[in-house]
């Protein structure tokens, strides 16, 4: 075969384990090319929190923090499946600080430990205290030049009107409506809008948080590698011989294009988010794509092309699991952290009832809402209920707080209910009336003295970082008891699928007989995940698919560094 062109590593996809990946590569000075079928770079990793789960880093040490790698492998070793090898788990534990400490080093993203339980802290190795999880501090878009343009933008979910950035302070800052909050959210519109000439020509905003502040960071750094990375070039096959990987084809303004990879090639393309074919063929419990939280391009490319070459797969019915908001017109569902969790609001099914602890992890309560719905068939949706005094006070997702009902955008109006009683209320949701009351009556039975008796919300650590600290004994929890009542429907969807392609320890692509495809490295979620079926902690997702594409860059190129 004849190549267009010759590099030692390729990379196919923009997230920040591909990203990261080819960072490391050409530091250790092989000739890398990233190649993206995306008008828009940076991957779901870029419409995230940007938080990434590091046990033992020096970040957690300098907080005053002294993890134990063995407690955290326990930790995720009793949470994923059975079929995830303990040396998979045992490569991520091992090599996420370095894989930190190497980014710190090498790139301007500053990461900080956070004082964030894991979401099953109680278990055996969990840390309560938290620590683990990390976030990104701001990064400023200014660096990347023309580059800021093609970012992807944060998820509706993770940012102000669907465009303005904001830290995670400011997020509480303005939930809580803290000592200057409106001060802080003028100053920064005003930034935002007064950044000319750049509001004549994008929608973008240059103070990059979160996700956009991680994948800002590693292309201002792969920029200063010299490393170029191509938007609108989809891979069409990868090319074998003698059952090794050599290099890809991919489509380059819209012609066959073979690229040669001397080193290797790294699969960091997402998961079958947005393939609604293979959602119904492998994760029927998480059918809907379009209740995925992941982004458009995640179609299961690299999967697809990685079993085309005989690689084995794991896990394919599984989903990083979450209830989400779905606005008609989007292109995606909008995640449910934080407003779940908040007193003054319940989750019931069509019948009117309750079924779960509203405030567990999204992973915990997307897996319990899809098992309920595939049981009984009335959680899709289930409803969030909530009073006047809730609807005064916090956002329900796009539902904003003191922006009266008529002033709500257009889609907002269409999915929200109201009623001057809980009766009233469940007439409009389609509810039975005398169901719904008694669910809020039974549950305001409770609430006035701080309790739950029925599903304990508000009594693990992870329920309690979420609830209003400013109410006690119980954050969690107050009656729903001042008109007129409100409800959304929410969903059980996922922020992306999990299963995937099988690797080794060394990110390495199994073959269905076991052995490793020789040049051929995958991450993220292309791969099966080391968490099995499990969400251990806030960033599970984008630490592995960091920490992988370390492993795999350090690989492919022989690095001792």
């Amino acid at each position: 075969m004849s190549w267009n062109k010759e590099v030692d590593v390729v990379v196919v996809g923009s997230g920040a384990g591909g990203l990261l990946a080819a960072l490391v590569a050409a530091r250790n000075h092989a000739q890398v090319l990233v190649v993206e079928k995306d008008r828009q770079w940076g991957g779901t990793s870029a419409t995230s929190g940007g938080g990434i789960w590091i046990p033992g880093s020096d970040q957690a040490k300098a907080a005053g923090f002294e993890d134990d790698l063995d407690d955290a492998f326990k930790y995720v070793r009793a949470l994923s499946a059975d079929n995830v090898p303990d040396d998979l788990i045992r490569a991520y534990v091992d090599n996420a600080a370095p894989m930190l400490r190497w980014v710190t080093a090498n790139t301007e993203i500053v990461y900080t430990a956070q004082p964030y339980p894991d979401y099953h802290a109680e278990n055996p190795g969990g840390s309560a205290t938290g620590f683990r999880t990390h976030l990104p501090e701001m990064f400023d878009g200014t660096l990347l030049g023309a580059d800021l343009k093609t970012q992807r933008f944060p998820s509706p979910a993770a940012s102000l009107f669907g465009y303005l950035n904001w830290t995670f302070t400011e997020t509480y800052q303005i939930l809580y409506r803290g000592k200057g909050w409106l001060t802080g959210l003028a100053r920064n519109l005003a930034k935002y809008w007064f950044d000319w000439p750049l509001r004549f020509t994008s929608r973008k905003d240059r103070r990059l948080t979160l996700g956009n502040a991680l994948t800002g960071g590693l292309r201002v750094a792969l920029n200063e590698a010299g490393v170029p990375v191509w938007l609108r070039t989809p891979m069409q096959e990868l090319v074998s011989e003698n059952g090794a990987v050599v290099g890809l084809v991919v489509l380059r303004d819209g012609k066959p294009y073979r690229i040669r990879a001397r080193k290797g090639v790294v699969l960091a393309t997402g998961g079958f988010d947005k393939n609604q074919q293979m959602r119904e063929t492998h994760a029927p419990l998480y059918r809907n794509a379009s209740l995925s939280g992941g982004v458009t391009s995640n179609t299961g490319d690299g999967i697809v092309t990685g079993q085309a070459v005989g690689a084995g797969t794991r896990n394919m019915h599984s989903a990083w699991a979450a209830p989400v908001f779905y606005l008609p017109g989007e292109d995606r569902g909008r995640l449910v952290t934080i407003e779940r969790a908040l007193p003054g609001c319940i989750m019931v099914n069509q019948k009117g009832r309750r079924y779960l602890n509203e405030a567990a992890s999204y992973h915990i309560v997307g897996q319990q809402m899809a098992q309920q719905h595939r049981d009984h068939g009335d959680a899709s949706p289930s409803w969030m209920v909530f009073d006047h005094r809730y609807r005064h006070s916090f956002p329900m997702g796009p539902l904003l707080p003191l922006v009266p009902d008529w002033m709500q955008s257009g889609a907002v109006k269409q999915v929200l209910k109201k009623g001057r009683t809980i009766e009233e209320l469940a007439e409009a949701m389609g509810v039975d009336p005398a169901t719904l009351a008694l669910t809020v009556a039974r549950f305001n039975q409770g609430a006035v003295k701080g309790e739950d008796p029925e599903f304990h919300r508000g009594e693990a650590a992870y329920d309690k970082m979420y609830g209003d600290y400013r109410h006690q004994p119980n954050p969690c929890l107050r009656p729903l008891s001042e008109g007129p009542f409100y409800a959304m429907p929410i969903y059980p969807g996922d922020i992306g699928t999990n299963g995937g392609l099988t690797t080794n320890a060394r990110a390495q692509v199994v073959a269905e007989d076991g052995k490793p495809i020789k040049g051929l490295y995958a991450v993220g979620n292309t791969t099966a995940s080391a968490m099995g079926e499990s969400y251990p902690g806030a960033g599970v997702t984008i630490g592995p698919a960091m920490t992988f594409g370390y492993i795999a860059a350090r690989e492919l190129t022989g690095a001792n560094t």
